[in-house]
C-alpha cells in the first residue's frame, strides 16, 4: 500500500493516512479481507508517531471500512463495489487540476458545489 502525508498540509496527518487508505479500499486496490500494515510498520515507514497510525484506524473502523482485532491487527471489513472508473476519474481530476495550478481547497469548493 502506497501512502503518501504532508506535513505541511492543513490536514491533520492521521486523516490523511485515513484518507489515503480509504481511497485504497473504494478503488479496489485494498480488497475486502486483506491485511493491513501493522500500526507500527506504517508508522516507521510514513515516519509518523504509531499513535497517528492507530488513531487513523480507528476512524476507519468507526466508518466500517475496517476491522481492528488484538493479534489480527486491521482487516478490510467491507466489501465495496468496484469503484474503479470513479477512482480513475477522481485521479485524473485532481491531476487536471495540479497542471492547471487549480490548489486542492479550490478543487474541494468546486466539487461540494457540483455535488448539491
Amino acid at each position: 500500500m502506497l501512502l503518501h502525508v504532508d506535513p505541511s498540509r492543513p490536514t491533520p496527518l492521521y486523516e490523511q493516512v485515513a484518507s489515503g487508505i480509504r481511497a485504497s479500499i473504494v478503488d479496489g486496490r485494498s480488497p475486502y479481507g486483506e491485511r493491513l500494515p501493522a500500526a507500527r510498520d506504517l508508522a516507521e515507514a510514513l515516519d509518523l508517531n504509531v499513535h497517528t497510525v492507530l488513531r487513523a484506524y480507528r476512524v476507519l473502523r468507526d466508518e466500517g471500512l475496517i476491522e481492528l482485532t488484538r493479534g489480527r491487527g486491521a482487516v478490510v471489513a467491507k466489501r465495496l463495489g468496484h469503484h474503479t472508473a470513479l477512482a480513475g476519474a477522481i485521479h485524473d481530476l485532481v491531476e487536471e487540476a495540479r497542471l492547471n495550478g487549480v490548489s486542492e481547497h479550490a478543487l474541494v469548493a468546486l466539487v461540494r458545489e457540483a455535488y448539491r
